[in-house]
């Protein structure tokens, strides 16, 4: 296996991490509205994640750089092609973070109903957006001989990639509520169970037609590999969540939802490989892990550095959840 191949394993790897860690983030948020009429409920849904947050958006930016550094043409035609949703996503999570740090800087209940309200919104659309940008990149996008993006921004908003941005949505929202239940006691514990319960359904139903649309849309079953198994293996799995969520065993559920949004994003980045990315105007003007690389140099340079730090990091990240491991007595929740 060569170092062009390690990379982009390892940067799969890191959007896997960030879809699995930021997604019950994103799901809290999505379902916050849901939570109860009373703002000291949702205050309680947003404590789950406080102490979290911010370090699981590292693996987006450490994947990002990972991007540029080992695969700047990769970087640059995702980046320059993706421009307007891209921006779309990182003023929603900036606006995200902004309202976690903001909401308590005043007592008054209009203003935390505000920036709970935005909670929501800059929770929603970037799991709506990264849907959107992972569908498109498996489905093909109008990539010129120069390796550049010849598309418009509606060509990014065709039905295939819109099932997937609503599948990740309501996968993310059911990963989400399970986290809540696992992070909180009394009534809001309770209401998160309810919700995990009622969403798991429509969260299943639209993953198994993702799945299945990628089937005609895509290389999904058609590589001769394992994507196509990995991908329908994240379907059973979701299945097992809800199955498990209607029995009471909401722990188990989350490691299922956990385990079944890693599945859907590998199965996806597995359907890429050897590509990066997908022309569907002509397959000799795909982008691979060869054409789009740096040079040995860089990778190997870039190889040292990760051996060393990278396990720092998830040992530091490992730390947080434990020391955070208790959960938090929820507020009356008004109806």
């Amino acid at each position: 296996m060569d170092l062009n191949t390690i990379w982009f394993i390892l940067i799969s790897g890191l959007f896997v991490g960030f879809f699995v860690l930021e997604g019950f983030d994103f799901g809290v948020g999505i379902v916050m509205p849901f939570l109860g009429k009373d703002a000291r409920a949702r205050e309680t849904g947003i404590k789950t994640i406080e102490p979290f947050w911010d370090g699981n958006e590292v693996w987006l930016i450490t994947a990002g750089a990972s991007m540029f550094a080992a695969f700047p043409h990769w970087y640059a035609t995702l980046f320059s092609g993706l421009f307007i949703p891209l921006v779309l996503l990182l003023m929603a999570l900036i606006l995200r973070g902004v309202a976690i740090e903001f909401r308590n800087k005043h007592e008054g209940r209009r203003w935390q109903a505000w920036w709970q309200s935005l909670f929501f919104v800059g929770s929603l659309v970037p799991a709506l957006l990264w849907g959107v940008a992972l569908s498109n990149m498996v489905r093909g996008l109008p990539i010129d001989a120069e390796m550049t993006y010849v598309g418009g921004f509606w060509n990014l908003l065709n039905p295939f990639s819109l099932v997937g941005g609503l599948a990740f949505v309501l996968l993310f929202a059911l990963h989400g509520a399970l986290f809540i239940s696992l992070r909180t006691l009394g009534s809001v514990k309770q209401q998160a169970e309810r919700i995990a319960v009622r969403t798991g359904i429509p969260a299943l139903v639209l993953l198994a037609a993702f799945v299945a649309y990628a089937g005609f849309e895509t290389d999904l079953f058609k590589q001769g590999g394992l994507s196509g198994y990995v991908a329908a293996g994240a379907g059973a799995l979701a299945l097992g969540a809800v199955i498990l969520a209607w029995k009471g065993r909401f722990g188990w559920a989350f490691a299922l939802t956990f385990a079944a949004i890693a599945g859907v994003t590998s199965g996806l980045f597995m359907t890429l490989y050897p590509r990066v990315l997908i022309s569907s105007l002509d397959s000799a003007w795909n982008l691979t892990v060869y054409n789009a690389a740096s040079s040995p140099y860089t990778l190997r340079i870039m190889t040292i550095i990760s051996a060393l730090f990278l396990p720092v990091i998830l040992l530091y990240e490992g730390w947080t959840y434990w020391v955070f491991r208790k959960r938090i007595e929820g507020e009356p929740v008004a109806y």
